[in-house]
């Protein structure tokens, strides 16, 4: 009895609507964008209606929506009000008003159809209507959670149910985390190549998610009737950590039951399809920008006249006013079809300024249709092999990486048009493993499918076959960006004792098949600790490979286990390059402090203990790797450098030189830029022919070297000398190789040999002829998404973009006296001038944005900035290299020019399609700080800076200016957001009203000529030379202000430089340098000698510098002012490394008279020197030292620490410290 008493409750609470009854209710729904504090502007939209649900059949309900208001809020909460917008409300009305079927049992809402004509967006609305519908309720648990399909996707919801005995109605909350949904109703594009980072969304993340539903139930014989409910979803986002601070979206929204009546009559509805269940659903989402609202209509004539415009606007320096409209241009092209596309082409692809617009931006269509448009220009063949190679990269690196877009990106590597340059083929196959990269990320992860890798492996077995190193080293190149899974078999293949079959390949080849691990080092990475870790203990292997392979292992983040085992092996290595090159990297992870590295940088500390006896003294000499990083737990950001130089005992010159960069930010890793250096050419000549190197650096040393240098013509032609590529963001998009062939092909089209055929020839031509060349770059740099479903049925979108317009111009005209005639080398003996003017700059605009995106409206928090870079110049020159003469004029710039300048603010954002006149952008801030004083909450300061700083120099009247200009709100617990949310303008200009500045120099011939071998002998007699007499028996030389004439009768200026200002009739005036070089029995005396040129001027600088000779010792004495008269300061640097003795470094800067603005700094800077001590571990004393001097000695006192003394007047600081700082240190106080 009592189990079917609590059966027939169940039944009675759970929901369910009466087929025979209609309900009507009342709904409304509002979502609200912003910082959430007092004061600062928002933006939102709210939606009311009224809602009737009518039942057809046991199952199936109609639902029509009546009344409906739209409106939109822009301004400050609490002084503005929601405003109705007539027009998008008639437009929402018609779709919202048409009959919606959906079928509903138990709690669920089943499938929803509607009229075709019915758009995404309303059918979107009306889920978010009946998700209230979409709830479970058990009276025999009063909490209890599930696992459930709701608007949001599949997530975990929590339950509390509580029973009022008075009514008899139940009250149910639900909580849903939409954080950790399985299936979630969101889409994420545009970061497929950042690398996600487990440990640092541990420590905060950027965007947190979540719903509370709250019903009133009322038990009835047709199940649980909901009287009424309310849902609060609240989502926090920065892009840094939301602990710090963030930008708030809350969106609300509340059904109230008015009435249930009977069904007299059950509407008459028309065809209808299926729109699919309560799961949110995003369809075309991606093509509305979300920082713009345009009506995109008739899009053709739209583009065409844009492309013109903006190509006439940026015809000679950039027009930071319409970079914006760029990315109006990208929403354009985003709307039109291939037949579009081709209409366009006819269009503008005879005017090349037209048609270089049009290609640098279809790429952003970023669909099967642009590459349905490119394929047809490589069938045509009407683009270049260098247009064909910058679209295709930047198309397939920005295409959506789809399933049928896949199969048509396979054929480009089939197209002949794509081998008809070996540049171009290189792009196409390395693009390709790129798109395969993303493709994976995005679509299948592990299980993505062989297919889509398969045709960079038969080309990578194919070069196996025929043994052509080239086609193999690009297979694997391509093979490595794409990093699929089911390519590690075949990677297998080249790596020797690890293949099933012996392989003999270059090193190269196995350079890059290593390398080519380095992504599934992250996707399957105990496939990859095998692979490198069999490599790394094989000791017969090539020193560089086991060392890339030691590089690779550690990528993968190997556990203590398996660190361990390193160490231990590296224990009884022999070979000291892979022992040092381990070591290094080893002891470098072991200082990390980014995230990624949190458990293995501990293994590492362990491992570091281990070896240190052994290898912590390693010489420099071999091979090295280091990591440096920071990370800021509060931003969520940090940084980290990698360098890698790879040596073998072979020879002194590295094998390979690898530099990366890496990025971390909100839980992600982003590597910036890799570049890559392989010298087997010069290793390979450096080997069969030096003889005498003993790696002092000494002259004979350098004469070795020049000698081997002299003989790279004997390598084959097509091994390269030097090979480079370059990495972005992880995704290798050129290399190149540098060959004996190219270097002939270059000396002979330079040589002053060459004659009419040389290209030079013509381009001296074109230069005497006057030659203008013009390049403009329209390039979005990135694109990110993440897109979201929200209770109410509108997509909340976080996306970030990057535009850059980047412009260089080149005006130029030359003559040539006497004129050539047969060979370039007459211009060795000619008199050559040249006018030129131009242009090089960009202006780049970032977006941020933070709210509702559709089709028909916009709201939410959008930060905006723009930077400008801005270079002009014109100038006119005169040089004659046989007489050693350089002039130059520079004409007078009467208007003030901004050469560069950062802008943003955030804004409150609201826009919709049918009235984009009312589209509004208020700023964040108020306009009127004073105006809010008398509501300013305790917790809350607004802080607002203002500067503006000119220096001027007065002789040539050039005026630079730094303008700042800076408003924020501080919340006491918004750091750090509040630093970077606010107006900020930030400006560098210049002005230069004089009529002309001529700067002329004259490099004279002297009967003293400074030899290289000279040189080298005075350098290399610097560490052997005795410290003891540095003190006492240095000559002193006092700087003379007129030419060193004592020394030689006829002394003349190895250089001299003037720099004169020019005006009207008045006489010119500037400065004049001149350098003086006068040999001595003992010593080599260098002077130089700057002088005012002007009719009263008598300021003068006299810097004479004593080189060391018989002692390491180097002096400087300055003196400067009146006549040379006024101020005087000197310094010595002094080396000493005897044997025995351990090197030794000294400096000392003595002063006489200086001027009263360096005695401020210097007192300014000595009151910091204590503090800066006690940071640094240095201890200190009193002492009295000489009031007008300081001094630095540094000894190097262990491998691996330096002594450093340092002395100012009153303090004398030492300390045992590190080399890079103690050089850094030093470097700064004796500077």
């Amino acid at each position: 009895m009592w189990g079917f008493l609590l059966c027939h409750l169940v039944a009675l609470a759970e929901p369910g609507l009466n087929p025979k009854k209609t309900y009507e209710y009342r709904y409304e729904g509002m979502v609200n964008i912003g910082r959430g504090m007092p004061n600062l502007a928002e933006s939102g939209v709210r939606l009311v209606c009224k809602v009737k649900i009518i039942g057809v059949s046991a199952q199936t309900f109609l639902l029509r929506v009546s009344n409906l208001n739209f409106e939109e809020f822009n301004g400050i909460p609490g002084k503005n009000a929601f405003d109705t917008s007539p027009k998008l409300t008639k437009r929402i009305a018609a779709e919202l008003s048409k009959p919606f079927m959906f079928e509903y049992a138990k709690g669920r809402v089943g499938d929803i159809r509607t009229s075709a004509e019915i758009s995404d967006t309303i059918v979107n609305i009306v889920r978010g209507i009946l998700g209230f519908f979409q709830v479970t309720v058990k009276t025999t648990q009063r909490v209890y959670e599930l696992e459930e399909f709701g608007i949001h996707g599949l997530c975990q919801s929590t339950y509390a149910n509580e029973e009022d005995a008075n009514s008899q109605e139940l009250s149910v909350t639900q909580i849903v985390d939409i954080n950790n949904c399985k299936k979630k109703a969101a889409i994420y594009r545009g970061m497929a190549l950042a690398v996600d980072n487990k440990l640092s969304k541990e420590r905060g993340d950027s965007v947190i998610s979540t719903v509370r539903y709250v019903y009133t139930v009322k038990p009835t014989v047709d199940g649980g009737l909901i009287k009424k409910a309310h849902a609060l979803e609240r989502q926090h986002f920065s892009p840094f950590n939301v602990k710090g601070g963030n930008s708030k979206l809350q969106a609300t929204k509340e059904l109230v039951l008015l009435s249930v009546t009977d069904t007299v009559v059950t509407p008459a509805v028309g065809p209808m399809i299926s729109r699919g269940n309560l799961v949110y659903k995003f369809v075309k989402v991606l093509a509305q920008i979300p920082i713009l609202m345009k009506k995109l209509d008739d899009p053709v004539p739209k583009i065409a006249d844009m492309i013109k415009r903006l190509a006439q606007a940026n015809i000679y320096q950039t027009d930071s006013a319409t970079s914006e409209d760029v990315v109006v241009l990208f929403q354009l092209l985003r709307v039109t079809s291939l037949e579009n596309h081709e209409v366009l082409w006819k269009q503008l692809s005879g005017n090349d300024e037209h048609r270089r617009w049009l290609l640098d931006t279809i790429v952003e269509v970023a669909d099967a249709r642009v590459l349905k448009f490119l394929k047809n220009r490589f069938k045509a063949g009407d683009v270049s092999a260098n247009e064909a190679g910058q679209t295709l990269l930047i198309a397939f690196n920005h295409v959506a990486a789809e399933t049928d877009l896949m199969e048509m990106a396979k054929e480009f590597l089939s197209m002949p048009f794509s081998k008809s340059h070996p540049m171009l083929w290189n792009t196409v196959v390395l693009s390709y493993g790129s798109l395969v990269y993303r493709y994976c990320t995005y679509e299948y992860g592990q299980s993505c499918p062989v297919a889509v890798v398969q045709p960079l492996l038969d080309l990578v077995i194919d070069g196996l076959k025929r043994n052509n190193e080239l086609d193999m080293v690009l297979a694997l190149k391509a093979i490595g960006n794409a990093g699929h899974p089911s390519s590690i078999k075949t990677i297998r293949r080249f790596l020797p004792g690890v293949s099933a079959t012996p392989v003999t390949l270059p090193a190269r080849v196995l350079s890059a098949a290593v390398q080519s691990l380095r992504h599934l080092a992250v996707r399957d990475p105990h496939s990859v600790q095998d692979i490198t870790v069999s490599l790394f203990v094989q000791r017969h292997l090539p020193t560089e490979i086991r060392m890339l392979a030691c590089m690779i292992l550690f990528e993968t983040k190997p556990p203590l286990a398996l660190v361990s085992t390193v160490t231990a092996f590296l224990l009884e290595e022999a070979d000291m390059h892979v022992a040092s090159f381990s070591y290094s990297l080893i002891g470098s992870i072991a200082k990390s402090s980014t995230p990624d590295n949190h458990f293995l940088s501990t293994a590492c500390n362990v491992a570091v203990k281990i070896l240190a006896p052994k290898f912590g003294r390693v010489s420099y000499h071999y091979s090295k790797a280091m990591h440096l990083d920071w990370f800021n737990d509060d931003f969520l950001i940090g940084t980290a450098t990698e360098i890698f130089m790879l040596k073998n005992a072979a020879s002194f010159i590295p094998t390979e030189i690898v530099t990366k960069g890496k990025f971390h930010f909100i839980g992600k890793i982003l590597q910036l830029v890799e570049l890559g250096f392989r010298a087997d050419g010069i290793k390979e000549l450096f080997r069969q022919n030096i003889q005498v190197f003993n790696g002092h650096l000494s002259y004979a040393d350098f004469e070795a070297i020049f000698k081997v240098l002299q003989d790279w013509k004997t390598l084959p032609g097509d091994k390269p000398l030097l090979s480079a590529y370059t990495r972005i963001f992880g995704q290798e998009f050129f290399f190149a190789d540098l060959n004996n062939d190219l270097i002939q092909s270059v000396i002979k089209t330079v040589s002053p040999s060459a004659g009419k055929e040389s290209p030079v020839w013509s381009m001296i031509e074109n230069l005497q002829n006057g030659m203008s060349w013009h390049w403009t770059k329209p390039f979005l740099m990135f694109e990110t998404r993440y897109i979201q479903a929200t209770s109410l049925g509108l997509p909340v979108e976080i996306s970030k973009y990057y535009n850059t317009l980047t412009t260089i111009t080149v005006n130029a005209k030359a003559a040539i006296s006497p004129p050539l005639t047969d060979r370039l080398g007459q211009l060795l003996t000619s008199d050559v001038s040249l006018v030129t003017d131009g242009f090089a700059g960009f202006s780049k605009d970032q977006f941020v944005f933070h709210g509702i995106n559709t089709a028909i409206f916009q709201c939410g928090a959008e930060l905006k900035s723009k930077t400008v870079v801005a270079i002009p110049w014109e100038f006119s020159m005169k040089m004659n290299v046989k007489q050693k003469t350089f002039e130059i004029d520079l004409p007078a710039c009467k208007e003030e020019t901004k050469l560069f300048s950062v802008k943003f603010d955030v804004y409150a954002v609201s826009r919709n399609i049918e009235e984009p006149s009312r589209a509004k952008m208020t700023p964040m801030m108020p306009d009127s700080v004073e105006a809010n004083k008398d509501i300013e909450p305790p917790e809350q300061r607004y802080l607002t800076s203002g500067q503006k700083l000119c220096a001027e120099a007065n002789i040539y009247g050039a005026v630079f200016c730094v303008e700042f200009e800076a408003t924020r709100s501080h919340y006491i617990d918004e750091y750090p957001l509040y630093y970077f949310l606010g107006y900020t303008n930030f400006a560098f200009q210049s002005n230069k009203p004089v009529d002309k500045i001529h700067i002329e120099m004259n490099a004279s011939p002297t009967k003293y000529t400074v030899s290289v071998r000279h040189l080298l002998d005075t350098l290399q007699k610097l560490p052997k030379l005795c410290l003891q007499n540095s003190d006492g028996s240095i000559r002193t030389f006092v700087p003379s202000c007129t030419p060193p004439q004592a020394w030689n009768g006829n002394s003349e200026p190895v250089f001299t430089i003037k720099v004169l200002a020019m005006s009207g009739n008045t006489k010119p005036e500037g400065y004049e340098a001149a350098a003086f070089y006068t040999p001595a029995a003992q010593m080599d005396n260098t002077q130089l000698i700057v002088s005012q040129i002007g009719e009263e001027a008598n300021w003068k600088l006299s810097n004479l510098l004593v080189p060391p000779s018989t002692h390491a010792v180097t002096t400087m004495h300055l003196r400067w002012g009146a006549e040379c008269q006024s101020y005087e300061m000197s310094m010595k640097t002094a080396t000493a490394h005897l044997p025995g003795s351990r090197p030794t470094l000294k400096a000392k800067i003595h002063w006489k008279t200086v001027p009263g603005y360096m005695i401020e700094l210097g007192k300014s800077i000595e009151k910091y020197i204590p503090g800066m001590a006690f940071l640094l571990g240095f201890y200190q004393k009193h002492a009295t030292n000489a009031k007008h001097e300081v001094s630095a000695s540094v000894v190097a006192a262990t491998g691996g620490s330096i002594a450093t003394t340092i002395k100012v007047p009153d303090v004398v600081a030492c300390e045992s410290i590190h080399p890079p700082l103690a050089f850094l240190l030093f470097c700064c106080l004796t500077t």
